[in-house]
């Protein structure tokens, strides 16, 4: 049974991931880094040692990088590398800044964009974090970079991975990608991103 390895997993299972990881065939490891959400692994993303080198076949990441500083990046998704399979496969979604921008430029920057389980969500909350979480004390949820589309897809190539397939959602405001691993024809790349990727269609 291929083993998915949920980074970031706040208090969230595999039936919150994808279509493609909510199924029986999958064995579930959760990592975050706060041992108030009970993962199986307490750790960061940028140093992800008690999870050993080449022991997991996919890796799912919602919401995460755009909590780390620029420079701990490169750090974060070198361990993502290091603990895949070499036939292994990361899904990451974040917010898109690119799409966000053209909001703020509108002077849309505290109007509420669109709603999500935590409530109303405003440009300002997707640059800079949550604004009702970190005034309740999470400080963590704080947002300490961003992504286009092109940024992201550039720093999972600078991380070693082979192949990437990227989109946006307009309607989510967000980024998704698939990196693999090792080498993976575009046949395969497109299947796997065809489980995991959300309905809406890219723009």
């Amino acid at each position: 049974m291929p083993t998915l390895l949920h980074v970031g997993c706040g208090q969230e299972r595999k039936e919150s991931t994808t279509a493609g990881f909510n199924t029986p065939d999958w064995t579930e490891l959760r990592l975050d880094i706060s041992p108030e959400v009970k993962p199986d692994i307490v750790a960061s993303m940028t140093d992800m040692s008690p999870v050993e080198t080449a022991s997991v076949d996919a890796i799912f990441s919602s919401h995460n990088i755009e909590h780390l500083y620029a420079h701990e990046l490169p750090l974060a998704l070198a361990e993502f590398r290091r603990v895949l399979k070499p036939t292994g496969y990361a899904v990451v979604t974040c917010p898109d800044l690119q799409q966000v921008a053209m909001h703020v430029a509108e002077g849309r920057l505290t109007e509420p964009l669109y709603t999500s389980p935590a409530g109303p969500i405003s440009a300002h909350d997707i640059i800079y974090g949550h604004a009702s979480s970190l005034a309740a004390g999470q400080l963590y949820m704080a947002h300490r970079s961003g992504f286009t589309l092109k940024s992201l897809a550039d720093a999972l190539v600078g991380a070693g991975f082979a192949k990437i397939t990227a989109m946006r959602r307009r309607t989510h405001l967000d980024l998704w990608a698939v990196a693999a691993a090792g080498p993976i024809s575009d046949a395969e790349l497109q299947a796997i991103a065809a489980l995991h990727f959300p309905p809406t269609p890219a723009a």
